[in-house]
């Protein structure tokens, strides 16, 4: 059917539609990937360790004819497998793209079995590294945003899932993180992805949401640059900045109760650690109170500490927005109701 070479915007849209094969070791893999895309590995970690060092030491023709001693076993299993994603992905469509680090022989390999079985296959040109020139190229471009603030214990995550429910353009940053952005954010979570994945995950999702909906803005969550483990990067972060803020206001005590009711069950010794990790910005006193209320079964004594401290924190980031400032518009919300704050929002 043919093997076709597309640049990396193309390939990006082919991958709503269609299974990436990243071609790369599972090392490569499990660092960073094209969100989406399933590794079939031409070579294994030490298999690609062994070809370089023959490429580095002796010459490009024996770095192949090694690797062709490891590609030839793994042919037919190759085959099946990109079957099987296939017909679980596109329902029997033979389209596949493929990928490896910078579009050389892995992919022209496993493109050119693929296509002699019956594949028709497409190669981004450049590869994995012209997919992360790609990402960090998006992140200075312009993009139409807006911001959902409120102080900590709005429900402003959940607020988010409302507003896509309800068809709008929302992109979850905390989930993308794999984090909930406070010092208990990563409770109860698998590991974060590394910083190079989050900035992969993110991107792909801004330009999808950009070509299903042009001429809306997209709606993301107030946070902080750093989210648990990885930061949002800088050029992003400053369009956040800059961008118009929808401002829920809830009273500090309906908040209080909606942190209690959401982290209350969180495994005890847990709380406490990461009560721990923020001592040094909480101080020692409310550290030690707040441990105390903690281990008391006091979780409205000790959330309360926090949510004072993580309020402070917040407004100093709400009010130092870059010049000129961004337009803040506040709604007065009585509770935390996400249905009737939902359509508060939506009224603006």
């Amino acid at each position: 059917m043919g093997i076709e070479k597309i640049k990396i915007e193309k390939f990006i849209e082919l991958s709503f539609r269609f299974p990436v094969l990243d071609v790369r070791s599972e090392g490569e893999f499990e660092h960073a990937h094209i969100p989406g895309a399933c590794n079939l590995s031409l070579f294994n970690n030490e298999e690609r360790k062994d070809v370089g060092t023959i490429y580095k030491q002796q010459s490009r023709e024996a770095a192949i004819k090694k690797g062709l001693d490891y590609f030839g076993p793994k042919m037919s299993s190759m085959i099946a497998a990109a079957e099987e994603i296939v017909a679980k992905q596109v329902h029997g469509q033979k389209t596949v793209l493929v990928h490896c680090w910078r579009g050389g022989m892995r992919s022209a390999g496993v493109a050119w079995l693929l296509d002699l079985y019956g594949f028709k296959v497409y190669t981004a040109i450049g590869g994995y590294k012209a997919f992360r020139n790609w990402v960090l190229e998006i992140f200075s471009k312009p993009h139409r945003l807006q911001i959902l603030g409120g102080y900590t214990g709005s429900g402003k995550t959940e607020l988010v899932h409302g507003l896509q429910s309800r068809g709008a353009a929302v992109i979850d940053l905390e989930g993308i993180a794999g984090h909930k952005g406070s010092a208990f954010g990563n409770i109860g979570l698998p590991k974060q992805p590394s910083q190079e994945m989050f900035e992969n995950r993110l991107v792909t999702l801004l330009y999808k949401k950009e070509i299903e909906h042009p001429k809306k803005a997209i709606w993301l969550e107030d946070e902080s640059q750093r989210i648990g483990t990885v930061n949002i990067p800088n050029p992003f972060w400053n369009q956040m900045r800059s961008s118009p803020v929808t401002f829920l206001d809830i009273d500090f005590n309906k908040r209080l109760d909606h942190l209690v009711e959401n982290y209350g069950k969180l495994n005890q010794s847990e709380l406490r650690d990461a009560i721990l990790r923020i001592q040094k910005r909480l101080g020692g006193l409310e550290t030690k109170t707040a441990v105390a209320a903690l281990d008391e079964g006091n979780l409205h004594g000790c959330f309360s500490i926090l949510l004072k401290y993580y309020d402070k924190h917040y407004y100093k980031g709400l009010i130092n927005r870059p010049d000129p400032k961004p337009n803040i518009k506040k709604i007065e919300a009585k509770e935390v109701d996400i249905e009737k704050n939902l359509n508060e929002i939506l009224k603006q």
